[in-house]
């Protein structure tokens, strides 16, 4: 474990993994200190005794600011690409001692071109991360739970969930397993220079997922298949870029024919089993009631 105290700056401190990180952080530890960069700090519903700065990663100034005297960083990019990513990477790996990137599995080790322009946005970031003199760990998360959040107001409104590949499985990950493999990544040293791969414990197709958390709220919730060239549109309105749309559906479509198998590695950091998708259902049915 630490030794002395352990000053941790948490970007993404408002998101789902940030949030839960946060959380665990500032629960009964006398011996880490927590701040919190979030945009807008009147709206960030943080535990007391959570530092809470206002700035975003954008700002490179109002990084610096945010890294004045602590030692350890958990890194969550939730912007996507832009020109300022290797500079803001590199002031932070210049100020601290460590870092914890929470990256994505189908990153190469090599450094390799990505298939799509997601992964290679995390290729970049570990790759500045690797090159720097920082003690890292490279968190790379399976699909994560939380995206089917996206769903909410469908199931809220419709008691169903019209989206594509359906018969696509990935082993999703709740939020609170990847917060504290990043505790555990923070606070001690079991984890420098590891590039640990964290899954939920089983696969579960979308429809499965769907009907997971109709259980959870108690009605059934269907599935509605939507055709591709439908949801490419649907994401391109939302802003994503042609690119990042053609990568996400070609990713998704894999799943079909070969889903997401489960990873060993949340077991053998903590010692026990991750958290089930029905788990994670069950934890946020408020949002889909």
């Amino acid at each position: 474990m630490t030794t002395g105290t352990a000053r941790v700056l948490v970007f993404g401190a408002t998101g789902n993994v940030g949030g839960a990180l946060v959380r665990r952080l500032a629960a009964d530890r006398e011996d880490v200190t927590v701040r919190a960069m979030v945009r807008t700090p009147g709206s960030a519903d943080l535990p007391d005794g959570v530092e809470v700065v206002r700035g975003d990663l954008t700002n490179l100034d109002s990084v610096r600011a945010a890294l004045r005297d602590v030692d350890r960083v958990f890194l969550v990019w939730p912007l996507g690409g832009g020109e300022l990513t290797r500079a803001v990477v590199d002031l932070i790996t210049a100020r601290v001692r460590r870092v914890v990137y929470l990256s994505a599995i189908g990153v190469r080790d090599d450094g390799a071109p990505a298939p799509d322009p997601i992964l290679q946005f995390h290729t970049d970031i570990e790759q500045a991360v690797r090159d720097s003199d920082v003690e890292w760990t490279l968190l790379r998360s399976g699909g994560m739970a939380a995206n089917t959040l996206g769903w909410a107001q469908q199931v809220r409104e419709r008691s169903t969930v019209s989206w594509v590949y359906g018969d696509g499985a990935r082993a999703l990950v709740h939020e609170a397993d990847l917060a504290e493999v990043a505790a555990i990544a923070l606070l001690t040293d079991r984890l420098v220079g590891a590039v640990p791969e964290i899954t939920g414990p089983s696969a579960l197709t979308q429809r499965e997922q769907a009907r997971a958390i109709g259980a959870a709220v108690g009605r059934t919730v269907t599935w509605e298949e939507l055709p591709a060239q439908e949801v490419r549109e649907a994401l391109m309105s939302a802003g994503w870029s042609a690119a990042m749309a053609d990568g996400a559906l070609r990713s998704w479509a894999s799943t079909v024919d070969r889903p997401e198998a489960p990873t060993p590695d949340y077991a053998a950091v903590t010692g026990s089993t991750g958290r089930p998708f029905e788990q994670w259902a069950i934890d946020h049915a408020g949002d889909f009631r």
